[in-house]
Parts: C-alpha cells; structure tokens; sequence
C-alpha cells in the first residue's frame, strides 16, 4: 500500500474504534502512534521486514512499556488492514516487585499537597484531590461526580463499554454538599471550568504541576493517575483484598491491580533486610 492510501485507512480504523466505543484518549492515543509509523515509514513497502526494523528503532529511543503500547497500536491496524502477517511481537517484560521511588506519590505528599491547596483557598482543587483520591477514580470518570451522585452517595460510571458504581463515603459526600450549595450545583458535574464545561485532563494535570511544584514534590510523581495509585496502595494496605480493588478500581485483570499496589523501594529494601540471610 502506499502512503496516501495508508492514511485513509487510518481515518477509517480510527472511525472504527469509535463505533467499537473506545475512549477518546484511547482514540487519540492509536492515532498518535499510528501516524508515528506511518511517518516513519514513509514511501516504503508496508512489509513484516519494514516493521520489525520499526520495532527495532522503538527499542533504541523508547522504554520497554512505551514500546509496547505503540506496537499494540500498530498490530491493530495491521489487523484492520487484513495484513496480520506484519504483525510483531511485543517485549516480554519481567513484572517489577516494587515502585521506583521517583515516581511513588506517597500519604505525606498527598496531604502536603492538600494543606497548601486549602492555605492557598483553592476549595475546588483541595476537594478534586480528595475525590479522586478517595474513591480511586480515573480523571476521565470525574465527570460523573455529578450533583445528582452527591445526594444519592454513588456514582454510576459507564466508559470502555463497562458500568460500575463509586461510592461516595460519609465524610467527602458531606464536603461535596457543603460546596455545592455554597457555589449553587444542583445538577450536573460539580467540578467545572469557569464556562460551566467539566474539568478535563489538561486543566487538571496543570493544577497539579503547579500545586506540586510550589508543595516541593518531584515532578515526576505528580500526575493525576498517581493519586490513583495511592488509593489503591492505602486500600490495600488496610483490606488485603486483591480482587474486591480490583472490583472497586474497574480492572479487568487482577495482573493490572498488582501494578497498583507495588510497595516502595525503600519497603522493599527493609523487606530483604529483614531475612537476616547476610551475616
């Protein structure tokens, strides 16, 4: 195939993934690393070949998950093109047994964060955090924390094809009401931009650069999925039970949840230690 007719049936594949309901950023994620092997590719012949020497190139430039994530969009369109023979394996990746603490966001930041949101008066951020924090939910469910949710004490969340119910526990449904009869939200989303539109991705990842910055927490552990992290590693920590997170977190896999809840370096070094097998 060549090139220009290469592009029109990423237009078609991405339509399809549409109609297959995959999320918006699943959409825009394919489409980005896509596009990548497209231009990489060029005039040449659309060979098995030609991607593995992509697939080669990946290795030198990108990390090993990195690399995997933008084979898995490639060998889609493969597929959807009907050449699965092109098709190229992704990288076996031995499973960690522990998070870098680079990017660990533990409890103390956390609240760090929360004290100078509050100091700063920014009650919008201050109770963002706390809801996603607390609940476990992705950014892209923020949007059904809805006034609606707040009196009945859950949220129905339905994306990727899937619906499970967020409860909204005791405490944050008491805060949430206070600020949506202070700021007048009887409907709808209650966290919004200034235009009334709910808040999405980069808004929030912004704030929480900020706010991190300014609180003197690494960069690097500050994004909004990382909270995430810390409620699955808080929930587990007092719980022990691996598929009921699972449940709560909306994973299909209970190999996904275990990403979630790898203890630190520094527990796992004091772990080793404690074997007293070194004399």
């Amino acid at each position: 195939m060549v090139k220009t007719e290469l592009t029109t049936k990423l237009k078609a594949y991405l339509l399809y993934l549409k109609q297959s309901e995959k999320s918006i950023s699943t959409c825009k994620q394919y489409c980005r690393d896509i596009e990548h092997f497209l231009i990489w590719l060029g005039n040449k012949q659309l060979i098995k070949d030609k991607v593995i020497l992509y697939k080669d190139m990946l290795i030198k430039e990108y990390r090993p998950a990195s690399v995997n994530t933008k084979l898995a969009a490639v060998n889609g369109f493969l597929d959807f093109l009907g050449a699965p023979e092109c098709r190229v394996k992704q990288l076996k990746i031995q499973r960690q047994a522990y998070c870098s603490s680079e990017k660990e966001l533990t409890k103390q930041e956390y609240i760090r964060m929360l004290r100078l949101a509050k100091t700063q008066g920014n009650e919008r951020l201050v109770l963002l955090l706390q809801t996603v924090c607390s609940t476990g939910i992705r950014v892209s469910e923020l949007q059904y924390i809805t006034a609606e949710a707040v009196r009945a004490g859950e949220a129905v969340v339905r994306l990727k094809g899937k619906t499970r119910t967020i409860l909204i526990a005791g405490k944050l449904r008491k805060v949430l009401k206070s600020y949506m009869r202070r700021n007048q939200f009887w409907t709808g989303p209650i966290f919004v931009t200034k235009n009334g539109k709910p808040l999405d991705r980069s808004n929030i990842w912004r704030m929480l650069k900020e706010l991190g910055r300014k609180a003197g927490v690494k960069e690097t552990k500050v994004f909004p999925h990382n909270l995430r992290h810390l409620f699955a590693r808080c929930f587990y920590a007092i719980d022990k039970d691996i598929a009921k997170l699972a449940d709560i977190l909306g994973h299909s896999s209970i190999d996904t949840t275990r990403i979630y809840i790898l203890s630190s370096g520094r527990e796992h070094r004091e772990r080793m230690e404690k074997l007293g097998l070194v004399i």
